[in-house]
């Protein structure tokens, strides 16, 4: 038994879940998602909690009920809360602006980059050095997040880049003359 799966998901007053067979539709106040589950879990609603069950003894069924757990606890979160995502830009000269649907990156480059954001994601920027993802999907903010990353990774001897706000650079020592 997956003890991530044995743990039941709370289903707050303001969201709404149906379960038809393998389907699971799940509508909060950011709107709504659906995910089919595996044949190989069973997932039963019942009192505001949603149960995750393997439905044989398999490793597989076991892992993919864990699995199939954090993935359906994410669609409640991301459909009541939603996810963000923080990024900082370092270096001297880099910047970002958010101008329509489309984020300009300044990275140093001989050109701007313009990264066109997608429908479900909205970006934010409190500053030219900060940049806010949000979304209700968990894996399109991260994604999203890793592609605007992606053009200017932080290098080891300035930290310059593009930088998650909660990751540490491991920083190197420059040549010695």
């Amino acid at each position: 038994m997956s003890r991530v799966a044995s743990s039941p998901i709370p289903i707050p007053a303001a969201v709404d879940v149906q379960v038809d067979g393998q389907k699971v539709t799940v509508k909060g106040s950011k709107g709504s998602m659906e995910w089919n589950v595996h044949d190989e879990v069973g997932v039963v609603l019942d009192d505001g909690q949603l149960k995750i069950k393997a439905r044989n003894d398999s490793q597989s069924a076991v892992a993919l009920s864990g699995t199939s757990r954090a993935l359906l606890n994410n669609l409640v979160i991301g459909v009541s809360d939603g996810f963000e995502r923080r990024l900082l830009i370092v270096g001297v000269g880099y910047r970002a602006q958010l101008s329509g649907k489309v984020l300009n990156l300044s990275l140093g480059y001989s050109h701007p980059i313009n990264f066109e954001i997608p429908e479900d994601i909205t970006i934010e920027t409190p500053s030219q050095t900060e940049i806010v993802i949000k979304g209700m999907d968990k894996q399109r903010v991260g994604q999203v997040a890793a592609n605007i990353r992606a053009y200017r990774k932080p290098e080891p001897y300035k930290g310059k880049g593009v930088k998650y706000s909660d990751e540490q650079i491991v920083r190197k020592e420059a040549k010695k003359s």
